[in-house]
């Protein structure tokens, strides 16, 4: 591997378990400024004291959650993007460069792909042309890749989770987001399948933190690499808590109920 990616990539995973804590904070494009993301250097400073390990911003975005003091985290740059008050959501368009995101000081770049979206032959192809630029620049690319299109009909189906995983792979990404199967064997099948890291995405804000809990558990337990969870984490009644609570599961092997148990020390 290329010595710069492969130091970029130890400033987002932890280097002694091969795991990661990051937390998507690009949601103000897509929907606007939700509760939890109004106020930027305060809702990464809330995941920075928990310890998470990397924050996935926009490129506009990066001066407003900047800290100039206090500890470091992990910078992904976010460089594809749509909104919901468009008439084709789920089709994603460039909106940064690689280039951009070195100039920003970034770990990583991320780009989102919607397999089965009538757009995606598109964004594929932007797909393709970022990963030969991140590889030309060694910079490790995270890529979420869903399936989202009037041929899908479950993108929670474990045959078609396997699928959007080997997808990003395939394509160059050094790191997959895809969401999680529902049950460990399904999910470890799409693990298995994959030659790099699979880290879990949130999906809907969850009503109960014990289910996320323990989805991020079991997931690891199938062998995924970690999270990379926004809404639930960012709108929890306390972020940093919940955080810390995910160190003791992702980076310490600790039971679903220890971590539970911090939570509500």
């Amino acid at each position: 591997m290329h010595i710069g990616k492969a130091i970029r990539l130890e400033r987002i995973f932890n280097r002694n378990t091969g795991r990661t804590i990051v937390v998507p904070m690009d949601h103000g494009v897509t929907v606007g400024p939700i509760d939890g993301l109004v106020d930027m250097r305060e809702a990464v400073g809330k995941v920075v004291d928990g310890g998470a390990n990397a924050v996935i911003e926009h490129k506009g975005l990066v001066r407003c959650g900047h800290r100039a003091t206090g500890r470091d985290i992990g910078l992904i740059v976010h460089l594809s993007a749509s909104t919901t008050l468009s008439p084709f959501p789920n089709a994603k368009s460039l909106v940064a460069t690689v280039e951009d995101a070195m100039r920003l000081g970034a770990d990583a770049v991320s780009i989102h792909c919607n397999l089965g979206d009538e757009t995606e032959s598109a964004m594929l192809a932007d797909f393709g042309k970022v990963a030969s630029e991140a590889a030309n620049w060694g910079m490790p690319l995270l890529a979420m890749v869903y399936a989202r299109g009037p041929k899908v009909s479950d993108e929670y189906a474990p045959a078609v989770v396997a699928h959007c995983a080997r997808v990003g792979t395939e394509l160059g990404a050094d790191v997959v987001k895809v969401c999680y199967t529902g049950d460990m064997e399904s999910f470890a099948k799409v693990c298995d399948a994959c030659c790099v890291p699979i880290v879990i995405a949130g999906g809907p804000k969850l009503d109960s933190t014990k289910a996320f809990i323990q989805m991020v558990h079991d997931s690891l337990k199938a062998g995924g690499a970690g999270l990379s969870v926004g809404r639930n984490v960012f709108q929890h009644d306390n972020p940093t808590r919940l955080v810390e609570a995910l160190n003791m599961v992702v980076h310490h092997d600790e039971s679903v109920e220890a971590a539970l148990a911090h939570i509500n020390m």
